[in-house]
């Protein structure tokens, strides 16, 4: 019992120290991972093809760009300036959240004053659809007499007709 335990410990640990020297080998500092570059290349857009993200666009400029992100990323870049490297060279458009400056910041303003302006109304409604809906009453006023004497007189003749 006590040596399948140690069997079972050593082979858990070598399987440990080969796992670990695996990662070791690949996380070369100065050669960044696919992984590293996709995480800034999902919050750029390709300047060339309208609304497709940066890490899944399939031309070629798109790969060369993603190249570009690993060498700054190699260089010791932040994300940050790559980011802004990208808007320099081809504008907000390249950037998948917009920058709260100008007119973009109603992209942030109107969603919330949407919802709000929505949940108000829709109160208001179930507050209507609540109230109880006024009963008349039977003894409604005998409506007036026409007393114009041409208006008498016409109906007198159209009864005769």
């Amino acid at each position: 019992m006590k040596r399948n335990f140690v069997a079972i410990l050593s082979v858990l640990v070598l399987a440990l120290v080969f796992i670990s020297s695996g990662t070791a080998q690949s996380d070369l500092p100065g050669t960044p991972t696919d992984d590293e570059v996709n995480v800034i290349a999902k919050q750029l857009y390709c300047p060339v093809c309208e609304n497709i993200p940066l890490d899944v666009c399939g031309t070629q400029a798109c790969a060369q760009w993603r190249e570009l992100i690993r060498e700054k990323l190699a260089q010791g870049w932040t994300e940050v300036q790559i980011k802004n490297y990208f808007v320099e060279q081809y504008g907000d458009r390249v950037l998948a959240t917009p920058p709260a400056r100008g007119l973009n910041w109603l992209i942030y303003i109107i969603p919330p004053l949407a919802i709000l302006a929505g949940l108000y109304i829709l109160f208001r409604a179930f507050q209507a659809w609540k109230r109880p809906v006024p009963q008349f009453d039977q003894d409604l006023p005998a409506p007036e007499t026409n007393t114009d004497q041409y208006a008498a007189q016409l109906e007198e003749q159209l009864r005769n007709r």
